[in-house]
């Protein structure tokens, strides 16, 4: 894999966030956080970018996906919404990685808009955003019934 990525992984303030959110979302019986869902967000916007064609670069689409979602420990510790949280920790994590300027704020833009439906995004925040949806599996979900999710909203079949 990309050194770029790598980086990220090996970053004392991405497995200092990631340990956190496994541990606050430890007993969570919805949608969990992790390095599970950050993986399956990339693999899906990487599969997105190369079935339209789009020539985003793996590292900038993996780097996205894995600090996306950081911020839900500013989110449970502070109530800071996690795409702001996620800006803060991810502009830190960056500044120690391998990725120049230009790149950290794709990767920030993209992760800034990646909740909301309805803005101008990039193309890496409309890949971001819709591969996050994509890769809930709310089909085969154990709470499905208790979720908050409207069945628009929720992922009900297979499509990556």
């Amino acid at each position: 894999m990309n050194d770029k990525i790598n980086s990220i992984l090996k970053n004392t303030y991405f497995k200092e966030a990631l340990r956190k959110l496994n541990n606050l979302e430890g007993n969570r019986m919805f949608c969990i956080h992790g390095i599970e869902h950050s993986m399956d967000v990339a693999r899906i916007g990487y599969i997105i970018s190369l079935e339209q064609k789009l020539n985003i670069p793996k590292e900038l689409i993996y780097g996205a996906a894995l600090l996306h979602d950081l911020g839900r420990v500013m989110e449970y510790e502070k109530n800071i919404p996690h795409d702001k949280g996620s800006v803060i920790l991810a502009t830190k994590i960056l500044e120690e990685c391998l990725y120049s300027k230009e790149e950290s704020e794709e990767i920030i833009k993209a992760i800034s808009s990646h909740r909301e439906k309805e803005s101008e995004k990039s193309i890496l925040g409309n890949i971001l955003y819709k591969s996050d949806k994509l890769s809930r599996m709310c089909f085969s979900c154990k709470a499905k019934s208790q979720c908050y999710w409207n069945d628009e909203k929720k992922n009900l079949k297979i499509k990556y």
